[in-house]
């Protein structure tokens, strides 16, 4: 007898298309219980879209043939790669899981159902490694950083009872401690029997956490195996290809060191709901022609520093300068000009583009909004800019949903960029993309800044391989500004504890260990 468990779910030569072309081609995937199953490829490489095959969704239009058999009547839990897009903006937390709790506890006596519920609730979040629940339930959505959104969805999917969890980028825009209790809590919950589809492009969480691995390129799988079998004796070059660039990042330099200051930041605190606080930074400065990272748990407050400096976050006190002058706290009340000096680049650059107009225009919107520039030439300098940044015009014609996540988050840098910015701020724009494209945005970020000092770049990460590639680094935990300093003293001498225990993660993350 076989000692391999049947599947409980199985996809048997799914092929995809979308006017005429395969987006997949002939994908086998066996889903067995209390396993991991990571699919990994570059963007548009098609594993979404076989991820959700499993769920029975695919994209409008497709034509699909083969076959996809799920196995029982237990129901397959989806986390999305971008989770604000599934919870609703207008209700809280609380709200949001509750619905889905309470079908559970329907069998038990009124009176008692309220409190089983909350105790559910509070157990997904605690297993979806969310702490200060209590705290996290009477926030919305928006008032979330991107990592604390993505584990409220994974406790939606624990609460549903799923059998099967499809996981896509579940550790996108999470530091090294978040990602390792990730990987710890999945490996959990495919102890308990329940089987994980793990969609990644981080090669280091899949090598910790997977059992089997399927490589994807342009639809068809090109390898497949053992995850110490990949990582040791790849047989495919794409594969090799994949694991050269997943530690191949560009590297910073000193910085030309300038008493000049683009932007200041001067006792700045943040709140949330008018009682949260949630970013103390007493001084914090950008130079010239400079790369800072800010770095940092999920939660730590890095998306609010983000936020607050392009007038996106007004409920903070403080002063935040431009070569001196301070600017006004909400965006509504920046001048033309303030505008366009300070640029932010989201982390979900799907969510920022209008999905019923061209890409192309809506990036030469931003020259002719912010700079008075005619439609002709906008548009002309739009493409010129696209071309540049690795987007081929053809594409650039095209809606935003017709775009793989890297093309998206190339041309959200082009229509920063058409405003011609002082500051760029990048807010985890390489999360949830593969080595190959995330190498490719970081090459071009490395290549902006070294242009010249017309551009000063914030780079927002929860990578510190990424953190690498700035001349400064800035440490934030807990929303508290706890270390700063050039970035190749912080990342190989760190000072505070905090600093050092998210390199030592990091280590054993590289090393493909679980704890």
């Amino acid at each position: 007898m076989s000692d391999v468990p049947d599947p409980v779910a199985e996809i048997r030569d799914l092929r995809v298309e979308i006017d005429g072309h395969a987006i997949v081609d002939g994908v086998d995937l066996r889903v067995l219980p209390g396993k991991v199953t990571a699919l990994v490829g570059a963007s548009g490489s098609g594993k979404t879209t076989t991820g959700l095959a499993l769920l029975g969704e695919y994209p409008p239009g497709a034509r699909v043939s083969g076959e996809v058999r799920r196995i029982g009547d237990g129901p397959v839990g989806y986390v999305p790669q971008h989770p604000a897009a599934v919870l609703n903006p207008a209700r809280r937390v609380d709200a949001l899981l509750a619905d889905l709790a309470r079908p559970q506890v329907r069998h038990l006596p009124r009176a008692q159902r309220r409190t089983a519920a909350r105790a559910l609730v509070l157990r997904a979040l605690s297993d979806a490694q969310l702490p200060d629940a209590e705290a996290l339930l009477r926030r919305y959505p928006h008032q979330l950083s991107g990592g604390q959104q993505q584990r409220v969805v994974l406790a939606q999917a624990l609460l549903l009872g799923a059998r099967v969890i499809v996981a896509d980028e579940p550790t996108t825009g999470q530091d090294a401690l978040t990602k390792s209790r990730v990987v710890e809590q999945l490996a959990a919950v495919a102890a308990r029997g329940i089987a994980i589809v793990l969609l990644s492009h981080d090669l280091d969480v899949v090598r910790a956490l997977a059992d089997e691995v399927l490589v994807l390129r342009a639809g068809r799988v090109v390898e497949s195996g053992p995850v110490e079998r990949l990582w040791t004796a790849p047989r495919h070059e794409w594969t090799r290809r994949l694991l050269d660039e997943q530690r191949a990042v560009p590297q910073g330099g000193a910085g030309a060191e300038s008493a000049q200051l683009i932007l200041e930041v001067r006792d700045v605190t943040a709140i949330h709901g008018r009682r949260t606080t949630v970013l103390r930074a007493p001084h914090l400065a950008l130079h010239p022609g400079e790369c800072l990272a800010v770095v940092g748990r999920s939660g730590s407050g890095k998306t609010t520093l983000g936020r607050c400096l392009a007038g996106l976050h007004r409920d903070h006190d403080g002063e935040i300068l431009l070569d001196g002058t301070p600017l006004p706290r909400s965006l509504r009340r920046r001048g033309r000009a303030q505008l366009a000096a300070v640029q932010y680049v989201f982390q979900d650059a799907r969510a920022a583009f209008d999905e019923h107009r061209p890409v192309l225009h809506q990036v030469a919107r931003t020259a002719v909004r912010l700079r008075g520039a005619e439609e002709r030439a906008a548009t002309d300098e739009a493409a010129a800019t696209l071309t540049r940044l690795g987007l081929p015009v053809e594409l650039a014609h095209r809606r935003p949903g017709e775009l793989s996540g890297g093309e998206l988050q190339r041309a959200a840098l082009a229509r920063a960029l058409l405003a011609r910015p002082r500051v760029l701020i990048c807010d985890e724009v390489t999360s949830g993309l593969d080595a190959v494209t995330r190498r490719g945005i970081l090459d071009v970020l490395a290549g902006l800044v070294g242009e010249g000092e017309d551009l000063s770049l914030v780079l927002i990460t929860h990578d510190l391989d990424t953190a690498r590639l700035a001349h400064r680094v800035a440490v934030l935990d807990a929303g508290e500004l706890v270390e700063q300093g050039p970035a190749h003293r912080v990342l190989t001498e760190p000072r505070h504890p905090f600093t050092i225990s998210l390199m030592e993660t990091t280590e054993r993350l590289e090393a493909g260990t679980r704890t």
